[in-house]
């Protein structure tokens, strides 16, 4: 095909040159001619992919199930193909290697885009990497995956280590137009002819203006990160890293690389789990710039129960007590107390009455509660235990009419007591008065309404003795008396945790089996099942319903070092058999407890292998913001390196003292907003405490969307351009991981920092509180 030999020209003078050109020039136009073979070869695939649905529908006449089925599945690959071929990307090409000869054989890896006899014979071939392959007509690359084994020379090769890589070049393009490209010459030592652009890949791509989403690294991975990308999936890979360092967008393009190398196993049961609604908001557009949109599911931590999604915050009291594991024990006993007053303010009925027999049948409480005591041993979950209760009140109503009569004399006495019981049963089921009584005596639980049964302090109380201390019962019914009787109401993410663990001590009520209908029974002269899946899929709804998705193949924790071990507990669930991506630093950790929050990661990984890697190099913050956020940390953390920053913008932070009295603190935190708007092209962030989240967000009521205000915990692995850090000692000071939350806030900005101190922050001349000197 005469397009494969046309974009594969890397050289930078040609006959043809235009002398006025400058280099820059004459490299976007050759990328510009490769770029335009490259859609004119998508082109024709999204032609083919058009065809193969036209003669997938015509299939419809041929009327055997298997051909239906054939064409079904016919066209759901042509429909994927379609949509994916019609996506489109920024930077869809967006790289680059020219690689020298190998010195053997094998090390070539795949054919070469370019010829052997070129112009510059220190190089041996050009592959350009994008976000999907593509092939020319011979099947020859015009684009490598990222993804491929191929493309990974050009995330490992550095200045150090080169390999075969002589030049590595970013492709930055609009659309369908190449509008840059920025190089990296690795091998400066060979002779070549390579022109070089630009002052590197990595500090063009750093240097960006930031938005409210995160933008895929495809194009700027490096290599410590992706080794962690490219890493085997069995067991568990741990990966540990300092802020900025990458730690989100490598795990997001994990998942995209799982899918790539084994879609199979993977398509659709990929987890990512992220600490905040804002981070998966952030997070959730990286995925499908990768070519994987819907084949993995970003949940928040406290939004992975269907129908319970967090949203309020718990005081750091309630936190720490809601997140420990001692709330097992808790809940296993509020689940079977919850009987007891199941709606939170109605006891449950204290006597049951029968008229059978001809005679009145009294069961009391103490019997009742011996009856209850029997049906509850063992560990079966409650709900599935009222079959149980209900035989064993039977079995005591029974007992009450053979009280005064003789135990049967002989083998016809005996059967004809047993036919006489099978009749009492029968009976006594059916009577509106026990269906009644056992519905309110042991009702169907559901994990709200027992929380709700938590709000009262002494119920709390008594479930809770000698597990939780009187003051920690005092703070967690507080928290819980913002729920109804029902247990409707606002949760938090802790909350959500509990609630999964109630969900499987109660279980799921047992329901009658109903029969279930084939639909094609029930066709008329109106009614059509089109094709053999039509029917099996409709049949598979009418049986499950709508049904949650609670076990993955893949889980990816993100921000691990915040997880509490019932949640923890709660994300094993849905992970039984799955392999796992652990990212994470503990010297960010907002959990006050983290050996408590290890072993309950321990439990959950269980004896799976665990791989560990350790990102060291700092992408986000400039060395002037680190050297701030370094005298934090090594207050929070002491003896944790810090990540090195890679670049200096020479602009020191700023430090001011507003004091919070007369408004003056919302004045200077405006004031600051409006000067960093001004400075940068990007997003400007203002943290601060929690409890202040909602005033700060009046402080910039009006400045447009560039600028947001955030409480410490809400800023988690996001970043902005700018970051005004508002009331440091407040932050703090909120818990006992206090410094390591306001260590999080000071990494946020990818250029300026201003610190503003209240009148507890003690600042010097200079405005730098006590606790950053």
């Amino acid at each position: 095909m005469g397009a494969h030999g046309t974009a594969q020209h890397t050289t930078t003078t040609t006959a043809q040159a235009d002398p006025h050109e400058t280099v820059r020039e004459r490299e976007i136009a050759e990328e510009q001619r490769h770029l335009d073979v490259v859609y004119r070869r998508l082109e024709e695939k999204l032609a083919e992919a058009e065809y193969i649905l036209e003669d997938a529908v015509k299939r419809v006449h041929v009327g055997t199930p298997g051909a239906l089925a054939e064409r079904d599945a016919q066209v759901y690959r042509a429909g994927a193909h379609l949509h994916r071929l019609n996506s489109e990307f920024e930077d869809f090409l967006f790289g680059r290697i020219d690689l020298q000869q190998a010195d053997r054989p094998e090390e070539h890896g795949i054919p070469s885009q370019t010829p052997l006899d070129r112009d510059d014979p220190t190089i041996a071939e050009t592959l350009h990497i994008g976000r999907i392959g593509v092939l020319d007509a011979e099947y020859g690359p015009l684009v490598i995956d990222w993804r491929a084994p191929a493309a990974a020379p050009f995330y490992r090769a550095t200045p150090v280590e080169p390999g075969r890589v002589v030049r590595r070049r970013v492709i930055r393009s609009k659309g369908r137009r190449v509008v840059g490209v920025e190089d990296d010459l690795l091998r400066p030592d060979l002779p070549t002819d390579l022109a070089v652009v630009g002052d590197g890949a990595l500090m063009a791509a750093l240097g960006r203006a930031r938005s409210h989403t995160m933008r895929d690294i495809v194009s700027s991975i490096q290599k410590e990160q992706d080794e962690v990308i490219r890493a085997p999936a069995a067991g568990a890979t741990l990966v540990t890293g300092g802020p900025g360092t990458g730690k989100t967008a490598v795990a997001l393009h994990r998942a995209a690389y799982l899918l790539y190398q084994d879609r199979r196993r993977y398509a659709g049961g990929i987890l990512v789990v992220s600490p905040t609604p804002l981070l998966v908001a952030y997070t959730e557009g990286v995925l499908p710039s990768l070519g994987e949109e819907g084949q993995v599911a970003i949940r928040a931590v406290g939004n992975l129960v269907d129908g319970d999604e967090a949203t309020t915050y718990d005081t750091p009291e309630a936190a720490r007590i809601k997140g420990s594991p001692r709330m097992v024990q808790v809940l296993r006993r509020a689940a079977r107390a919850a009987l007891d007053a199941p709606s939170g303010s109605a006891a449950a009925p204290a006597e049951l009455r029968v008229a059978a027999l001809g005679q009145v049948l009294r069961l009391d409480a103490a019997a009742l509660r011996e009856v209850r005591r029997t049906a509850l041993g063992g560990t079966t979950p409650v709900n599935l235990l009222r079959p149980r209760a209900r035989r064993l009140l039977l079995d005591a109503l029974w007992a009450e009419v053979n009280r005064h009569r003789p135990r049967p004399a002989d083998r016809a006495e005996r059967e004809r007591r047993q036919e006489e019981r099978e009749s009492f049963d029968e009976y006594v089921t059916d009577l509106d008065g026990f269906q009644d009584f056992l519905s309110a005596w042991w009702p169907d639980l559901t994990p709200r309404r027992v929380l709700a049964t938590l709000r009262s302090g002494r119920t709390l109380g008594r479930v809770a003795r000698r597990v939780l201390s009187p003051e920690e019962v005092r703070v967690l019914a507080a928290s819980w008396r913002r729920l109804g009787d029902d247990g409707r109401g606002a949760l938090s993410a802790h909350d959500v945790a509990l609630v999964d663990e109630l969900g499987l001590l109660l279980g799921e009520p047992a329901r009658p089996r109903i029969r279930q209908i084939d639909p094609a029974d029930q066709l008329t002269g109106l009614d059509e099942v089109t094709t053999y899946a039509d029917r099996m899929s409709r049949d598979r709804a009418r049986r499950e319903g709508p049904v949650e998705r609670t076990e993955y193949a893949h889980v990816i924790v993100d921000e691990a070092q915040d997880l509490t071990p019932m949640q923890w507990r709660m994300i094993g669930r849905r992970a039984r058999l799955a392999t796992w991506t652990i990212v994470g630093d503990p010297a960010q950790s907002s959990w006050p407890h983290p050996e408590e929050a290890r072993a309950a990661m321990d439990e959950v990984l269980g004896g799976k292998p665990r791989r560990r890697y350790t990102l060291t190099t700092n992408y986000r913050n400039p060395a002037e913001i680190a050297e701030v956020a370094e005298r934090v940390l090594a207050l929070a953390a002491p003896g944790t390196p810090s990540p090195a920053a890679v670049r200096s913008t020479g602009v020191l932070p700023r430090f001011a003292a507003a004091p919070s009295v007369d408004g003056r603190f919302a004045s200077a935190a405006r004031t600051e907003v409006e000067r960093l708007l001004a400075e940068v092209d990007g997003t400007v962030a203002v943290v601060v405490p929690m409890e202040r989240r909602g005033e700060a967000a009046g402080w910039i009521a009006g400045l447009g969307d560039r600028a947001v205000a955030l409480g410490s915990l809400e800023a988690k692995g996001l970043e902005y351009d700018a970051t005004v850090v508002a009331d440091p000692t407040g932050i703090a000071g909120e818990s006992e991981a206090g410094l390591r939350v306001l260590y999080v806030a000071l990494t946020r900005a990818t250029q300026r920092l201003t610190v503003l101190c209240g009148p507890d922050d003690l600042p010097d001349s200079e405005g730098v509180p006590a606790l950053l000197r």
